[in-house]
């Protein structure tokens, strides 16, 4: 082989080596931004480190999930946040994560006024956070209530038995794994998840009882588990205030010696990987550019992400958007 085709040859493969380094280098530089992306998302902005009144928005279900929780203790431990603005907009969620929240929020009150303000929602879950604050406030169309409790699960026995198909089990008593779905639910089971569902009702309606200063006939007309327009709540005692953000935010000013023209900021918990398909994106990239294993472990962390369930007791609302 001559001298000028060897050169070649090495020219080729040298080009090859690089072109996988750099695609490994634009591989690593994905993943750092990843990181700092995750990392700093949520630390304080400048407009945090002046007076405000911070807002924490409330949506969707209600789990107690830890960036939550963690965002909350901030801003109880800010001194610059002089008040916290809770605006909710949540059906509910469970009943163990709605109870972390209200603990939490009931932990800034100690040390700083806290104002709800109901969007179109505030049930169940979301009603018990919005019973931590000191006022509630919502327009006259929010919902608000839903006080109760909900056990549900899937029965699919019957189904199964039509195919021929049985779910053997050995178990050490007779309530284990009850109710399972795989063989009709006993009264005995049946009766097990009620005693829980009522001790969790009961801790509600208590919960709403002391908070909202009612008597046990004003409990009696609002815990049946139905909602409540907040025109309705507020001769109910359900809220305090029709109104919006700019009434919550006076009502700090009259009533909490919030320095007026006060900034409200918002506090945002840190922003889901899955959320921002960077885990996606960097996962494609590396199986664009041949690194395979890479691609699955950063495919591996998106599934993940995106897991998730409400398992337990709910204190969910389940209805009907309006049309």
């Amino acid at each position: 082989m001559s001298a000028p085709t060897d050169y070649l040859i090495d020219r080729r493969r040298m080009r090859r080596k690089l072109a996988w380094w750099r695609a490994a280098a634009v591989v690593a530089f994905g993943a750092a931004g990843l990181f700092a992306a995750t990392k700093f998302s949520d630390g304080d902005s400048a407009d945090k480190l002046t007076p405000h009144i911070a807002r924490l928005s409330l949506q969707g279900m209600i789990t107690g999930d830890r960036d939550t929780i963690d965002l909350i203790k901030k801003i109880g431990d800010s001194n610059q946040a002089k008040a916290l603005l809770l605006t909710i907009e949540s059906p509910g969620g469970t009943t163990t994560g709605s109870e972390k929240l209200y603990e939490e929020l009931r932990r800034v009150s100690e040390k700083k006024p806290v104002v709800a303000v109901v969007g179109t929602l505030a049930a169940s879950g979301a009603y018990i956070a919005a019973l931590a604050a000191d006022e509630i406030v919502a327009r006259g169309n929010s919902l608000v209530g839903s006080i109760g409790v909900l056990f549900q699960f899937p029965n699919f026995y019957k189904l199964l038995d039509s195919w021929g198909v049985k779910v053997e089990e050995v178990k050490s008593s007779p309530l284990k794994a009850t109710p399972n779905g795989y063989e009709p639910t006993s009264e005995a089971a049946k009766a097990a998840i009620a005693s829980l569902v009522s001790d969790s009702y009961a801790w509600f309606k208590n919960l709403v009882k002391e908070r909202r200063n009612l008597s046990d006939e004003e409990l009696a007309k609002v815990s049946d588990g139905r909602v409540f327009t907040a025109r309705q709540g507020l001769p109910l005692k359900l809220v305090d205030m029709i109104g919006g953000e700019r009434e919550a935010v006076a009502w700090l000013e009259t009533n909490k010696n919030i320095a007026k023209d006060l900034p409200v900021r918002d506090w945002k918990k840190k922003t889901s990987l899955e959320r921002l398909n960077l885990v996606e994106s960097a996962a494609k990239m590396a199986r664009a550019v041949g690194l395979d294993s890479f691609a699955g472990a950063l495919e591996q962390v998106a599934r993940a992400e995106r897991g998730g369930s409400l398992d337990g007791l709910l204190a969910i609302w389940q209805g009907f958007d309006a049309q």
